[in-house]
């Protein structure tokens, strides 16, 4: 479905992202780890259309999208949430969730889009007349993530999805990110809580500086000693 191939990127005169290749099929849970400044941020914003990689390929479904624009690669069926939630802060939940159907395949089903993300996030149908800036991390992240399946993605991406959460709010985040890929959307995770994400994935991308290290099957990746050492503490 998703390939990236031997793509270099980075800002101004500063390489990130060095011969970094990966691929995510239809139905996965692909995961990218590594240390904070490794450049998995980076490699989603080229994904995204965000940055412009200065080398290598980027294919979905076998179409080259290396040099699309923002929302042209939205309406191919890639979604990103982002690091930080980044909602509308004044607008209600209600209208964060409709901006998530800006795709064109998703205008059409905008009702049946809320009723299921309303299912999925019980909690926001209490909220979804109150400012997103009114609810806690966790809701946000709930809103974020909601928002994100509005546009019914063929690819949902995100970005430090446990970031600033309380522990057991992290747990929730991931329960449901198996949920939405129990739901059949496929999903990459950039993530440096090593532990969670690759509990719930089905395989693995180690970044570090810039260059991918490692790619196994998430089990596997548990398991291997440098994981253990460098990202686990064991």
């Amino acid at each position: 479905m998703l390939e990236v191939e031997h793509i270099d990127a980075g800002y101004g005169s500063t390489v990130i992202l060095q011969d970094v290749s990966l691929r995510v099929d239809t139905g996965e849970v692909v995961t990218i780890v590594g240390a904070n400044g490794a450049g998995k941020t980076t490699t989603l914003r080229c994904i995204a259309g965000l940055l412009q990689p200065r080398s290598g390929r980027i294919r979905l479904d076998g179409q080259d999208i290396t040099e699309l624009a923002a929302h042209d690669i939205v309406d191919l069926g890639i979604t990103l949430i982002p690091e930080g939630r980044q909602l509308f802060p004044d607008m209600t939940v209600r209208e964060n969730l409709m901006m998530g159907a800006y795709r064109r395949e998703a205008r059409a089903c905008q009702s049946q889009s809320l009723s299921e993300v309303l299912d999925l996030f019980p909690r926001l149908a209490e909220r979804l007349d109150q400012p997103a800036v009114s609810l806690s991390g966790g809701e946000q992240q709930m809103v974020a993530i909601a928002r994100g399946m509005m546009a019914r993605p063929k690819i949902l991406m995100f970005d430090e999805p446990s970031l600033g959460l309380a522990p057991i709010i992290v747990s929730q985040v991931f329960e449901v990110i198996e949920q939405v890929a129990a739901s059949g959307t496929t999903v990459l995770i950039v993530e440096q809580n090593v532990f969670h994400t690759l509990k719930v994935a089905d395989r693995g991308y180690v970044l570090e500086n810039g260059r991918m290290t490692l790619e196994d099957s998430a089990a596997a990746l548990l398991a291997d000693d440098h994981v253990r050492q460098a990202y686990l503490g064991i």
